[in-house]
């Protein structure tokens, strides 16, 4: 009888870790801006869907094509996978050092910065300046140097180009699964492989772009405190969470996207 109250304290406190991670994987969530990233991942997602019905389907793009992005590019669940594989990912990390940091103002203007940045290169010519900018700067220049020391840090290419061509392979599947692609997924793999080194120059060329016009503002020292800590075990466990979040959101959607163009073109068959 007198148990009972003793064993539920008992595993209040067992559960209680798992809670304070959860919790801090949403705070880490709302400082890094999930929510703004997603959308705009979302606007980038749906003029890339609409650019492959061009290239798909002919002539004017169908009204249930318009009504399929919005399905596939829903941002409530694109967010829901994101936050809960991040936590996932996150299990076992100590995250407070994490929190502490981007709840700094420098470290809030820094991702505020990237948000910016990333709006912005929504928009092909914006894009396009960051890329060409990019390429003339000098490598001694001290903010390439750190911007470069971030990427390398990170890993970003890498891990960006392998998400990049999971992607791609997960569309081809959909394409196969819904009929309207016709290969083998030895096929598959080898007309990805093909194009892994073009996707590494492009993401590298991207990668640099954006993060010199994003950090173009932030002052030296500031800059180089944001890579330190990047590459502390923390901030090394907080990128791979990221990058799983955002793999498995990137999944879910190139599968989905597959699918959906197999129907829409069988349609136009019909």
């Amino acid at each position: 009888m007198f148990l009972r109250p003793l064993a539920i304290a008992a595993l209040l406190i067992a559960l209680l870790p798992a809670a304070v991670r959860a919790d801090d994987a949403r705070r880490l969530g709302d400082l890094l801006g999930f929510a703004d990233i997603v959308e705009i991942m979302r606007e980038e997602g749906v003029a890339h869907g609409e650019q492959l019905a061009r290239e798909s389907l002919p002539g004017r793009i169908p009204g249930s094509w318009r009504a399929t992005l919005d399905r596939i590019y829903d941002t409530e669940r694109m967010e829901g996978t994101l936050r809960r594989v991040f936590a996932d990912a996150l299990r076992g990390t100590d995250t407070a050092p994490l929190v502490a940091y981007f709840e700094t103002p420098e470290a809030q203007r820094i991702i505020g910065l990237e948000v910016s940045a990333r709006r912005a290169m929504v928009d092909p010519a914006v894009e396009a300046e960051a890329r060409a900018a990019a390429a003339v700067r000098p490598p001694e220049d001290p903010r390439r140097r750190l911007v470069a020391d971030f990427v390398e840090t990170g890993d970003l290419v890498e891990a960006n180009v392998a998400g990049a061509l999971n992607g791609q392979f997960l569309f081809y599947r959909g394409m196969a699964d819904g009929g309207g692609l016709e290969i083998s997924e030895a096929e598959m793999i080898d007309m990805i492989w093909a194009q892994e080194e073009e996707t590494r120059q492009d993401t590298r060329e991207w990668l640099m772009g954006f993060l010199l016009l994003a950090h173009g503002p932030v002052e030296l020292a500031a800059l180089e405190r944001y890579v330190d800590a990047a590459g502390t075990p923390a901030g090394q466990a907080l990128n791979a969470a990221l990058f799983a979040g955002f793999d498995a959101m990137f999944a879910e959607i190139s599968y989905a996207m597959g699918r959906a163009l197999a129907a829409e073109m069988e349609m136009q068959d019909l």
